[in-house]
């Protein structure tokens, strides 16, 4: 059995969690997800106010789903308290950011800027010309609409231009010797 689906998950107060036969909401203070539930898995709410996580049937692809479906119900739970977001900045002569009505504006080296449409639940801020903020409340969400900025322009192997994570750390080849 897996250990992290062996932990329970706290709620806290302002979170409720609502479990219909194969799906779970999790509605707070900044919103609401629901995920489907895999038929091997079983969520508990017992009267502590926590969530458990039980195999319905004994078995390998049980035991795998039991470890990300409480990874996933975990993350939900802190989406809609706290929130997620993922820092971008952007290294470059002339390279910079700009938002304009839910919709993020790259001007990063090519002829014509680069647009990207943020979806519904995805927020984008942009603190400084060269530093980019994605919001929301679903983890999976935030991380793709990351990972799509980011790929509009990736850091070069020489230099170091482009979009990269905040944390992230970019190893340069050498140039050539002569």
């Amino acid at each position: 059995m897996s250990r992290i689906g062996k932990k329970p998950i706290a709620l806290p107060k302002d979170v409720e969690v609502l479990i219909k036969e194969g799906a779970i909401t999790v509605k707070g203070v900044l919103g609401a997800l629901s995920l489907d539930i895999h038929p091997l898995i079983q969520i508990v709410h017992d009267d502590e106010g926590a969530l458990k996580f039980e195999m319905a049937r004994e078995g390998r692809q049980a035991k795998a789903m039991l470890g990300t479906t409480r990874a996933l119900v975990a993350n939900m739970v802190q989406g809609v308290k706290h929130g997620f977001e993922r820092k971008l900045t952007l290294s470059g002569v002339g390279f910079r950011a700009q938002v304009q009505d839910n919709q993020l504006s790259l001007s990063v080296g090519y002829s014509n800027p680069v647009l990207h449409r943020m979806p519904e639940g995805i927020k984008v801020e942009t603190p400084a010309q060269t530093e980019i903020v994605v919001k929301g409340i679903d983890k999976q969400q935030v991380g793709q609409v990351a990972a799509n900025v980011r790929r509009s322009r990736p850091p070069g192997r020489y230099k170091g231009e482009g979009v990269r994570y905040a944390n992230e750390k970019v190893i340069l080849k050498e140039t050539k010797k002569k």
